[in-house]
């Protein structure tokens, strides 16, 4: 009897639990189906009831509190979101997701889920429903189209269906004066006007690429405004863009960065700057105030893109959808993938860039000169991976002997009158213990495992005699070290990898009769935009399947395995060459028009590690260790 109370207790209890549950998905239902009812009324768009890859979040709106970081932060738990739109003063959000699936995931996990609103304090309860698509919301905010319609349904223009009238004439001398002084390349044939009440505001976005070419200029009149650029590395700078100001996006701030005005009737700005009211918006807490907003209208002119984006940057170009993953190599799992990999991505490419590699390469790093001028008078010195021999003739004293991978660097040494032979690092031809001094500058980075890697540091030790020093130097993974960027970083035509000039940046430019010089505008913003770039650890973050990502040039590094593009120039193929053609389809006209790309395989290294791998030799000491403008650099001593 007691055994059959016990379980009837249990059953009672069970029961209650069932109960309980079934009430609070009664209550989700509930809330829900009131969403629905407020978005129709508000936005006249009706909530679905199967699956999409798009949500409409009710109770996570800037109307109701909620910051855009906390729900980004939610959001993206359950995969990749493509767009995040939140009306200004509405207490709801729109997101869309990559994936049906991704966006079925959020649903599940976040409907009904109550949080706590982080500037608040406050609970609320999330309640979600699928839409068709994600809504640009763009009543609230006037918009009107000339030469082509943008559709805000697919981010596109429709090529086929040129408005009747084209551009206003009244837009021709500013045209012309843009193209005077190189602001855009070819005249404008798409206008897209907008008037933004103090507010008003429009979602972090990147211009479709398949839709427009480089260069997109906007026009602010009426009242300035602060705009929010954003890396996908997650690093942002807010801009101000001063009244009768001229924003010129091109490169990598055209193509990589979104931007997008947040709404909200105050910006915060530069108290210093007051009078002129231009520039970036920094983190002084002692020279910040708030600007009350002003109805202000944007001009942007674009010109319609006839043939495919074949930019550098596939990973967020549509015309390259498909593309990328097809050609990007995997990371190598044993010594044969990892041979491979280097012969593919490191000895053809420089084969085939030899020339132009070289031309860029004529300016002597001084702590490499400063390690040859030390030694004494007479040594033997050995330059492993020598490239086109621009330390080969550095101290007239030294006998130096180069060697490189590549023949046709290899030549051009000769060309020098240096002594210089083919041969891979990992087998020197140079009998053991010979050598006074080695240098290996920039190559061990181009192996492709840590096994590699140490065996290339081995071969260096055994050509030294005892006693004997050897010089290394690789790529680091951190770009800014003790608050200091590299020039990588810094520079935008750095002489050291003017093969890697990327446009980079938004500058801003008055439009005067006197209007300044544009390398200094543009150099200027270039270096806000990648201001104080964030490393992310030094993890290898590579994606699931083990494909190796491509680096954007000029930015931090956030896998330590990857492909760095090169871009030739000046150089023309071979008939019946190939060439690795990750972004250009081979044959098109397109591709023979534009500069091959190639890209390169580099492995860098986080603080210590070359060090680590050094101290793990039972033959060599490590004499010192230092970072040097962005490399890892030891001075080893042969025991």
């Amino acid at each position: 009897m007691a055994a059959a109370s016990q379980i009837t207790s249990m059953e009672v209890k069970t029961s209650k639990g069932h109960l309980k549950v079934h009430k609070m998905k009664k209550k989700v239902l509930r809330k829900q189906v009131r969403a629905q009812h407020t978005l129709m009324r508000h936005e006249g768009i009706e909530c679905i009831s199967h699956a999409t890859q798009s949500l409409v979040i009710a109770n996570a709106g800037l109307g109701n509190g909620m910051s855009r970081q906390q729900l980004l932060r939610m959001v993206e738990e359950y995969g990749l979101v493509e767009t995040l739109l939140m009306p200004p003063n509405k207490p709801y959000s729109f997101v869309k997701y990559g994936t049906t699936e991704e966006a079925k995931k959020a649903f599940d996990a976040l409907n009904g889920k109550e949080v706590t609103l982080e500037d608040f304090g406050q609970n609320i309860v999330l309640y979600i429903n699928f839409v068709e698509k994600a809504q640009k919301t763009l009543k609230h905010r006037r918009v009107k189209h000339f030469g082509y319609e943008f559709c805000y349904d697919n981010n596109n223009v429709n090529k086929d269906k040129p408005l009747p009238g084209g551009l206003p004439e009244i837009c021709d001398l500013f045209l012309e004066k843009c193209l005077k002084q190189g602001y855009i390349k070819h005249k404008p044939d798409q206008l897209t006007v907008n008037q933004y009440e103090p507010g008003q505001g429009i979602p972090p976005h990147i211009d479709t690429h398949s839709a427009f070419e480089d260069k997109i200029i906007s026009l602010s009149l009426g009242a300035e405004i602060v705009m929010d650029f954003k890396h996908p590395d997650g690093h942002t700078v807010a801009i101000m863009l001063p009244r009768c100001s001229l924003l010129v996006m091109a490169g990598e701030s055209r193509y990589l960065w979104t931007h997008g005005i947040t709404p909200r009737k105050y910006d915060i700005i530069q108290a210093s700057e007051l009078g002129q009211k231009v520039g970036t918006i920094t983190a002084d807490v002692g020279d910040l105030t708030l600007n009350r907003r002003e109805t202000r209208t944007s001009f942007t002119f674009r010109k319609v893109r006839r043939s495919p984006c074949n930019c550098i940057y596939p990973s967020v170009c549509d015309s390259q959808k498909g593309q990328q993953r097809q050609v990007q190599p995997s990371f190598p799992h044993n010594d044969m993938e990892a041979s491979k990999l280097e012969q593919e991505y490191v000895h053809k490419v420089y084969e085939e860039i030899a020339t132009h590699f070289s031309s860029t390469r004529h300016s002597p790093w001084p702590r490499i000169v400063e390690f040859l001028r030390s030694l004494p008078k007479g040594s033997i010195v050995a330059d492993v991976g020598c490239g086109n021999g621009k330390y080969l003739g550095i101290n007239k004293d030294l006998y130096m002997v180069g060697c490189d991978r590549s023949k046709n660097l290899a030549d051009i040494c000769g060309e020098k009158n240096f002594q210089a032979f083919v041969c891979d690092a990992l087998s020197v031809p140079i009998r053991s213990g010979s050598c006074d001094a080695c240098i290996s500058i920039a190559v061990i980075h181009h192996f492709s495992t840590a096994e590699r890697r140490l065996a290339t540091i081995c071969e260096l030790a055994r050509l030294l005699r005892p006693g004997g020093t050897a010089l290394i130097y690789v790529w680091a993974m951190e770009q800014e070290y003790k608050n200091q960027k590299s020039k990588y970083l810094k520079e935008k035509n750095d002489s050291k990898d003017k093969e890697e000039e990327i446009n980079i940046g938004g500058a801003q430019r008055p439009l005067s009769d006197q209007m300044p010089d544009s390398s200094s505008q543009d150099s200027a913003c270039s270096d806000r935009l990648l201001n104080d770039l964030n490393d992310e650890g030094c993890a290898a973050k590579l994606v699931a399947d083990s494909r190796l990502p491509v680096h954007t040039n000029r930015t931090s590094f956030h896998s330590q395995d990857l492909l760095v593009p090169w871009h030739l120039k000046g150089g023309t193929k071979k008939k019946g060459e190939s060439i690795d053609t990750v972004l250009s389809p081979a044959g098109s006209k397109e591709s023979q028009e534009l500069s091959p790309v190639f890209h390169r395989y580099y492995h860098v290294f986080c603080e210590g590690e070359l060090e680590a791998a050094c101290r793990s030799l039972d033959c060599v000491r490590v004499q010192k260790s230092y970072y040097d403008q962005g490399n890892w650099c030891v001075v080893l001593e042969k025991l």
